[in-house]
């Protein structure tokens, strides 16, 4: 840990301590960033049975509604006591947007269970005078469905993670914001856990990775605790309520509220659930803290904080020990240990806690950085806790080893090198799976920004998935790992706002502590465009406070939030460690650009677009004329087409707010003291489906919500990753109605200069100019053939494309992306359908409706075509093309090895078929520590990150 007063008094409570202090520690110097991810804790003792941490995924029972005889209330709170000022999220620019809604909400204030759900944060309440006293009673106590004798066996039978909205049917009335499908109501989710007798005077948890919202939790009848945060992770404690030896009745009910969110928020219990069991003494509650204070290329030292709980009615004493190994990308041990934190004796009174804090020191450290540059290198720490002769826990805390430094005129650097932040903002949902979180899904997206260049991720707006980031640690992502959307001013009516004054503190040190040992997060956003901005010196002493408590948490990396609309001169960004702007560095509305404003005002801060482009467009589709601008707002005569709802596939075209990519890339090549960007967003997501809100989804992503690349990802890649030979024409050139017609084509090339062919013919040399990030021939006449490009770099040929007209749509044509997968029922395999003409050349109109059917141990879980304006619901087997594609989504049974059969019709095609071969024990990669089955298998205690740095905050 770093001495220095500026990390002990965050506060800023002695200046000028603080200020002597920043000049000693000199300009935006990050050092050491150290990854911690999950713990996979395993018992050692033959003698004592120690930590387990089983998955209890499988085999629930479920139910939308309360009882329909329920007398009860078990609503969390009814009504707020002031006005609110609605703030509009698309304010940006203009103040008046921001001053057209008030809403006066109710003045009866009644909370019902949430004196109960409160006393669940405690833990994450630094001044014990504000913790929380759970009142007597049991609530719920008459509701038939807590009951433990109650037959559930007509509910539905479910397995986690569970999205109970992604089914639909999709909602054409109202608003799309939402996605429109059916997330608002109540539902129910029961399980019977099994526990032996030997569980007798053990701890027994129950950890929730993320359940949308407002969760209440019973076990055989008893109140538990319960957490309003539908993004939260979150344990409650069993152990007053088990019954060892017998069955044992879990309840748990989620509430979420209409209205509550700007995008799909999903529905359920979406994220893995897991039955914790330690003996009382243990380590706590991700309870392990690393940093790297000083990190060479001869040796790095290593700082661990440890804090153990003490659940007996005795005082303990406890030997504290850890050994620290490399890890492989297996998460397997490679070899012997390569430093220890000498043992520590702790006193630990009955009922309480105490933390232990140790050094030790890795010789020739191998680091942690993304690729392809840096290796994500990886380490773990295995913490033993011993009384006597006896272990009585084992946990164990990979890490990461990594030196970061935000410099204001040079930009961000990881172990010295600098790397310019190449990022996309990502929402939570997996398209046609929802919310409910899959790790081969989420592995899948990140496989493909990575193909494209992309080497950050942020968590827009909210705590990710535990497994995310831990995949972020093994690929060697970067992250900004973001916590709110909004703070105390509301964007909907029912969103965090009505948790904020309660829960920011807990739900704030909640993320730090399971994150802060992951190598991948580099930076803590407070929040996104909150409406704070407009508030002043109010808004930046809120601000204060949420930096603040992150510095207090984990003082080794630096705050910032995401501002649209705040100004060099207005006191909020003033507060931040580092300088996050949406759209701003571009310039807004037509303004001009911030990114020169903001650093002469703030010559110390690093500075990066924290949001950028919203660009829009649909995949395979063009709109005719093409704008001559490099960026241009999408209108009724610029770039959409009003009667299919789609945007032009040219990718000039942008948000009212927002850039085309050209534009971005000028704004920050420009200003190359910026670090670099988050583009609006990687991945079209369910919901805000701008322009069109008659839609079911976003225009925004470089990828479309099925995982088809959009021309966008060949600009971002030839961007993004000069050295990659490449070259993509646009459009396609099947145009049979535009014969003798100008049909503009354009080439993403990371060369600098090609010429372009038409049936052999030269339609001209043409060179990027400065600041161009295309080549354009906007003067083609269409006619049917060949369409090829010859991009040089350097005056050498670089790389080739071509396109070709096609035929009639003939046959389809089925390619997984994976053909061996586990026979684990969450494995999958992503399968691409091509409508093709009888030569094999795709049909990029085609929009037939496709039929499948699968045969063997497996089923299709959901279909899609990236289409946003279609409802057909998810789960169909029947789906229409989208320009030529369509997509299954395919998943083994679980326990049956075999050969599944996927078969595809339609009319006048020939069938398709494509076979997928399932096996037992065959993890993809990245998986294998991940999913726990059993209690005999090694499990995962949930992430834990830190880093030291230094860096200039005012």
């Amino acid at each position: 840990m770093n001495d220095d007063p500026f990390f002990g008094d965050p506060a800023g409570t002695n200046d000028a301590v603080w200020k002597k202090s920043l000049r000693r520690i000199g300009v935006f110097c990050l050092f050491a960033f150290i990854f911690a991810g999950t713990p996979l804790l395993a018992a050692e003792s033959a003698s004592v049975s120690s930590r387990e941490r089983i998955s209890i995924d499988d085999d629930w029972r479920f139910i939308q509604g309360d009882p329909t005889n329920n007398t009860v209330s078990l609503l969390y709170d009814t009504g707020r006591t002031q006005a609110v000022r609605r703030f509009a999220a698309e304010a940006d620019g203009n103040p008046a947007l921001n001053q057209s809604v008030v809403t006066n909400e109710s003045t009866n204030v009644t909370a019902v269970i949430k004196r109960w759900i409160l006393p669940t944060g405690n833990e994450f309440i630094k001044d014990p005078s504000k913790k929380f006293v759970r009142p007597e009673g049991n609530p719920g106590d008459g509701v038939a469905y807590v009951q433990p004798d109650f037959d559930d066996r007509s509910w539905q039978q479910v397995d986690l993670p569970h999205d109970w909205a992604i089914a639909g049917p999709f909602i054409r009335s109202g608003g799309g914001g939402m996605g429109r499908l059916p997330t608002a109501g109540v539902g129910w989710y029961r399980k019977e856990l099994n526990l032996p007798a030997t569980d007798s005077g053990r701890s027994i948890f129950l950890d929730v990775d993320g359940a949308m919202s407002y969760a209440a939790v019973w076990l055989n009848g008893q109140w538990v605790g319960g957490w309003p945060y539908g993004y939260a992770s979150w344990r409650v404690n069993l152990t007053p309520y088990v019954k060892p030896g017998g069955a044992n009745v879990l309840a748990i009910r989620l509430d979420n509220p209409p209205n509550s969110s700007r995008w799909y928020p999903g529905a359920g219990i979406y994220r893995n659930v897991w039955l914790v069991k330690t003996l009382p003494v243990h380590v706590g509650h991700w309870g392990t803290y690393l940093t790297t204070p000083t990190v060479s290329s001869s040796s790095a030292t290593v700082d661990l904080k440890v804090t153990v709980d003490n659940d007996s009615k005795q005082n303990a004493n406890v030997n504290v020990s850890t050994q620290i190994f490399p890890l492989d990308a297996n998460d397997r041990k490679a070899g012997a240990a390569v430093a220890d934190i000498a043992p520590v004796n702790l006193e630990i009174p009955a009922g309480s806690n105490a933390v232990t804090e140790g050094m030790g020191t890795v010789i020739n450290p191998k680091l942690w950085g993304p690729p392809p540059q840096q290796r994500p290198n990886r380490y773990v720490a295995v913490t033993t806790l011993s009384q006597g002769n006896t272990i009585v826990d084992t946990y164990e805390t990979p890490f990461g080893i990594r030196t970061i430094k935000f410099d204001p005129n040079e930009g961000f650097f990881i172990n010295g090198e600098h790397v310019q932040l190449n990022g996309v903002c990502d929402h939570h949902d997996l398209g046609a799976l929802g919310a409910a979180f899959n790790i081969r899904a989420a592995q899948r997206q990140l496989e493909m920004l990575q193909d494209m260049g992309c080497n950050a991720l942020r968590t827009s707006h909210n705590p990710p998935a535990p497994e995310l980031l831990e995949l972020a640690d093994k690929m060697g992502l970067l992250v900004m790992d973001e916590m709110f959307d909004c703070w105390q001013r509301d964007k909907t009516p029912n969103d965090y706002h009505r948790l904020f004054d309660d829960w920011h503190e807990q739900d704030m040190r909640a993320q730090i502590r399971r994150d802060r040992n992951c190598p991948s997060v580099v930076m803590w956003s407070i929040g996104n465009e909150v409406g704070e901005q407009f508030t002043g010196t109010n808004g930046a002493a809120l601000a204060r406070q949420l930096c603040d408590l992150v510095h207090d948490e984990d003082p080794t990396r630096p705050t910032t939030s995401a501002m649209n609309w705040a100004h060099p001169a207005d006191p909020l960004p003033g507060v931040l460690d580092i300088i996050g702007l949406n759209y701003q560095g571009a310039g807004i509305r037509g303004a001009p650009g911030k990114y020169p404003a903001f650093h002469e005002k703030f010559p110390d801060k690093f500075i990066f677009g924290s949001e950028t482009a919203s660009a829009l467009s649909s995949r395979g589709e063009y709109v005719f004329p093409v704008t001559n601008s490099d960026s241009a707002p999408v209108g009724p005569h610029s770039g959409e087409d009003r009667i299919k709802h789609q945007v032009s596939a040219y990718e000039l075209y942008c948000a009212a707010f927002g850039s085309s990519a050209d534009k971005v890339f000028a704004s920050q090549d420009q200003h190359p003291y910026v670090g670099g960007e988050f583009v609006w967003t990687g991945w079209d997501y369910l919901g805000e489906p701008t322009p069109f809100d008659s839609s079911r989804s976003s225009y925004s992503g470089i990828i479309d919500l099925a995982g088809f690349k959009k021309d966008r990802f060949y600009l971002y890649q030839a961007h993004w990753r000069p050295d990659h030979p490449m070259a993509h024409i646009l459009p396609h050139w099947t145009w049979p109605e535009r014969v003798g017609q100008i049909t503009p084509v354009h080439v993403f090339t990371s060369g600098d200069e090609g010429e372009l062919f038409l049936n052999g013919k030269s339609l001209g040399r043409k060179k990027k100019g400065p600041y161009e990030y295309r080549l354009r021939w906007d003067d083609v006449v269409y006619q049917p053939g060949t369409l090829k490009v010859i991009a040089y770099k350097n005056g050498k040929l670089w790389a080739t494309d071509e396109v070709e007209t096609a035929g009639a749509p003939a046959r389809l044509k089925l390619d997984p992306d994976r053909r061996t997968i586990d026979a684990d029922g969450k494995d999958l395999s992503f399968v691409t359908v091509t409508v093709t003409d009888k030569h094999g050349v795709m049909a990029p109109r085609a929009d037939n409706r496709i039929h499948f059917e699968i045969k063997g141990p497996g089923e299709i879980v959901a279909t899609d075509n990236g289409d946003p304006t279609d409802f057909e619901s998810f789960p169909s087997h029947d789906r229409k093309a989208f320009n030529g594609l369509c997509l299954v989504i395919v998943r083994g049974h679980p326990g049956q090895p075999g050969k599944i059969e996927l078969t595809a019709t339609a009319d006048g095609l020939k069938v398709g078929t494509a076979f997928i071969e399932t096996t037992l024990g065959m993890k993809p990669p990245g998986e294998q520590s991940i999913a726990v089955t059993s209690p005999h298998d090694k499990p995962r205690a949930a992430s834990s990150f830190s880093t030291s740095q230094a860096f200039t905050a005012r």
